[in-house]
């Protein structure tokens, strides 16, 4: 745990979406593996109208602003009819120049785009909104076909469970995969999706595909060190190697095998933070053979070797 707790603070603005404030309030708390002390606030303290009939009575005003490292703007309602107060704007644009990171869920891209913070720059939203969101802010590079996107100090994801996405991979960046992983099993979600996958994929299947291939992913998750073709999961899963490809991908953004390589680099990860075995050892433990195709992967993936992430993530160092 770090020697101090890091500073969250989730902005309530006027119609703010019961979920949106809730995923980071709840990712980020404090607990033993979440070194986070969250502040909810809204422009001022006192009741802030939410949508969905619910209201919210926050302890804080704008000033939590100033005291934050990480700021999210959840979603809210009519983000393209209503402008955040100027008060907001500037307090937002005052906590980004002091170096704070403003991460948006949903439509608080809006939000978070009236700070000019985005001109630019990549974002996306909730895709019934990417739309609106590119005609009211043309310089913005607005992706409706990714479920979040991450350009360093201003990040942006589209809807609901997409927070849950973003918020993890803020937590990987931050902490490590596995304080990530960690909060994961507790928020019973998936440990990673690709921020590329495509938020809305209209298909009429007989069953959610996600639920339908839960098990084999879990399955994989335990069996890495195995030989993993694209014949032994969809053999696992019960149908054509054809199909389980093409609904995997709609499933999680990534190719069968794409996915299998990235849960072998997290669970690499996840041992050179925990444990003191080589990087040999570790790249049999995981499925990749040797510590060349190791090295390979995990620079390729996260563009750094798994010498120096170990130097960085390692516990206890």
């Amino acid at each position: 745990m770090a020697d101090r707790l890091r500073r969250v603070a989730v902005l309530v603005l006027d119609g703010a979406k019961p979920l949106d404030v809730g995923i980071p309030a709840q990712v980020f708390s404090t607990r033993p593996s979440m070194p986070f002390e969250v502040r909810v606030c809204g422009p001022a303290p006192g009741l802030v109208t939410g949508g969905d009939g619910l209201s919210y009575h926050v302890a804080h005003g704008l000033e939590a602003l100033e005291w934050a490292e990480i700021v999210f703007i959840p979603g809210y309602r009519r983000p393209d009819q209503e402008d955040p107060s100027a008060a907001v704007v500037a307090a937002l644009r005052a906590a980004h120049a002091r170096g704070a990171r403003l991460a948006a869920i949903s439509t608080g891209a809006f939000a978070l785009a009236a700070t000019g913070l985005l001109e630019g720059k990549r974002a996306t939203t909730h895709w019934h909104y990417t739309r609106a969101l590119a005609r009211r802010y043309p310089g913005i590079q607005v992706d409706e076909n990714v479920l979040f996107v991450d350009e360093g100090s201003v990040l942006t994801s589209a809807g609901a469970a997409s927070g849950i996405d973003l918020c993890l991979h803020m937590i990987r960046g931050d902490l490590g995969v596995a304080a990530s992983n960690h909060t994961a099993r507790r928020l019973v979600a998936a440990p990673y999706r690709s921020g590329g996958q495509a938020q809305y994929v209209p298909r009429s299947l007989p069953e959610p595909v996600g639920e339908r291939f839960a098990a084999t992913r879990e399955w994989v998750l335990h069996h890495l060190g195995d030989p993993l073709t694209l014949g032994v999961l969809a053999r696992r899963a019960a149908v054509s190697p054809r199909t389980f490809s093409r609904q995997f991908v709609a499933d999680t953004g990534y190719t069968p095998m794409q996915w299998v390589m990235r849960a072998r680099v997290d669970a690499a990860r996840e041992l050179l933070e925990a444990s003191q075995r080589s990087v040999e050892q570790i790249a049999d433990d995981v499925g990749l053979g040797t510590g060349a195709n190791l090295r390979l992967h995990f620079h390729r993936v996260l563009g750094t070797t798994p010498t120096d992430y170990r130097r960085t993530f390692a516990r206890g160092e």
